[in-house]
């Protein structure tokens, strides 16, 4: 009989929002959280109700703005950004570094609001705030050749991102910016993280951070945070949909702009022996859920190997844990080293399931169906935002599983026979972020890699978008614009000689570091 679990004591939203409340009154007030423009925080917009992924219970929703109140913060962000971009680089650094140690005193306490606003289990919360403030630590570090001959934009950058990173994705592009000279508007992700970001700003502002943190939909705000002349240069990760949409608003206007957008990253296996790497490797992808932009849900397989590779991967996928990030079976036990929790909401978990069922009733072979029946969690608590993994064989073309990244555990597999058909199969999306080939033979790897349509390719072993002085971007339609990573960040957040080309994706040119 399996052990009966509880909550455990002192991680309820309940604790981690008294804590915000002692932390930084100034941002939290009674029940919801405060917008942050005009360097005020602004007890406006109409809070929506929100419920946590992990038990449908309620938590904070985002206060939503209008577009003319939008409107105004953007124009007081050019006020501060027109200050800031004068403060000299070591008061700057100074200011980052007090921000980056006031995160590290905090850190706990931002985990477990990730926790409970978009349900990373404990290990991979603590991880994404940990590389926000690592990564940005090397900034600081190394800052200055990076700024030799480069000032800040004529205006402020304005950061849209979608909620599955909001510490080493959101914050820490934020916190370079600033250290670029620029002040920063960030739009809070409609579907999770906002306390979250509410506290990383609140301690940024307390250092002097020209931070501006906004709430609302993205069509009402668009017009503000991506077409406003006031905005130096917009930052998007999230859907190629909305991301098309920024992609023709930026041309139009002939804005600085990095749009980094989803593609279905594959993983290739190709005269391959070493299954027990592979075995190894596959609850590693897992992680979060595969709610991830390098997530690899795709995997083309030689038709030839097809039962080897079934054999490594099938008592690896079944291995995966899931459940309740914060049940314990008693009071002192530490939280569950969990692969992920649950998505991001019920509606993602319901559209997964219905997408796998209509893909089998047109002809898709369930290969594994996971089950929650042991996945950890409470006595009688809503469970309708979790989703066990689940594989499938060909997917048929009229599925979205066929051509789009899922986000989520659902894996599909797709057998060919010749070097083309694996070409072809792994670049199925018109570019992706990152890849995998494995492949025993090195020089095959060498003459395949090349064309494969991803910004990083890995041999035998997965990519990921990369910390400190690791570049990032991508192929055909998952990127548009600047590249990022290492010195490339600042690069396309700043000013450089005239003329100057930065390496990229852009509607005239195609530009490799």
């Amino acid at each position: 009989m399996a052990p009966t679990l509880t909550l455990k004591p002192g991680t309820a939203w309940s604790d981690a929002w008294q804590r915000c409340l002692a932390v930084a009154p100034e941002a939290f007030r009674d029940d919801r959280v405060l917008n942050l423009w005009a360097s005020q925080w602004q007890p406006d917009g109409r809070a929506l109700p929100a419920t946590s992924p992990i038990d449908g219970s309620p938590i904070a929703g985002p206060p939503r703005l209008d577009a003319t109140t939008a409107g105004r913060a953007v124009r007081a962000s050019l006020d501060q950004h027109r200050v800031w971009r004068h403060i000299p680089l070591p008061e700057r650094r100074a200011r980052v570094a007090a921000t980056l140690d006031a995160l590290t005193e905090h850190r706990e306490l931002l985990a477990l609001l990730l926790v409970w606003e978009i349900g990373k289990p404990w290990r991979l919360a603590q991880a994404d705030v940990d590389r926000a403030i690592d990564g940005v630590r090397w900034y600081v570090d190394g800052i200055d050749p990076m700024l030799a001959d480069r000032t800040p934009l004529s205006g402020p950058v304005s950061n849209i991102a979608s909620w599955n990173y909001p510490m080493s994705v959101l914050v820490h592009a934020m916190l370079v910016q600033a250290l670029a000279g620029n002040a920063v508007i960030a739009k809070a992700p409609t579907d999770g993280g906002v306390a979250c970001l509410t506290l990383a700003s609140a301690l940024a502002v307390r250092e002097g951070i020209p931070i501006t943190l906004l709430s609302g939909s993205g069509s009402e705000l668009s017009a503000s945070l991506v077409r406003s002349p006031e905005i130096g240069c917009v930052s998007f990760v999230g859907g190629r949909d909305t991301g098309a949409r920024i992609a023709t608003a930026v041309a139009d206007l002939g804005k600085r702009h990095i749009l980094e957008q989803e593609g279905l990253n594959t993983w290739g296996i190709w005269n391959y022996t070493d299954w027990p790497t592979l075995t190894s490797l596959i609850p590693k992808l897992f992680d979060y859920g595969k709610q991830r932009c390098t997530a690899y849900p795709r995997f083309v397989v030689q038709r030839t190997l097809f039962d080897e590779f079934l054999a490594a991967y099938l008592p690896a996928v079944r291995s995966i844990r899931t459940g309740h990030p914060l049940a314990v079976e008693n009071a002192e036990d530490p939280l569950p080293a969990l692969d992920f929790g649950p998505l991001i909401n019920a509606a993602k978990a319901k559209e997964l399931a219905d997408q796998v069922t209509e893909a089998v009733d047109r002809g898709a072979v369930p290969i594994h169906r996971g089950s929650l029946a042991d996945a950890r969690f409470l006595p009688g608590q809503d469970t309708s935002a979790y989703l066990p993994p689940v594989t499938l064989l060909n997917p048929p073309p009229s599925s979205p599983l066929h051509h789009a990244e899922p986000f989520g555990p659902v894996d599909t597999i797709v057998l060919v026979d010749t070097e083309a058909e694996l070409l072809a199969a792994m670049n199925a999306s018109n570019g992706a972020l990152v890849a995998t080939l494995s492949t025993d033979d090195p020089s095959t790897y060498e003459r395949l890699a090349p064309q494969v349509r991803s910004f990083k390719v890995g041999h035998g072993k997965p990519r990921s978008r990369g910390d400190r002085d690791e570049l990032f971007g991508g192929f055909g339609a998952s990127w548009r614009g600047a590249f990022v990573g290492g010195e490339l960040l600042i690069r396309s957040v700043t000013q450089g000689p005239p003329g100057e080309r930065l390496p990229g994706n852009f509607p005239d040119y195609h530009l490799m570091p």
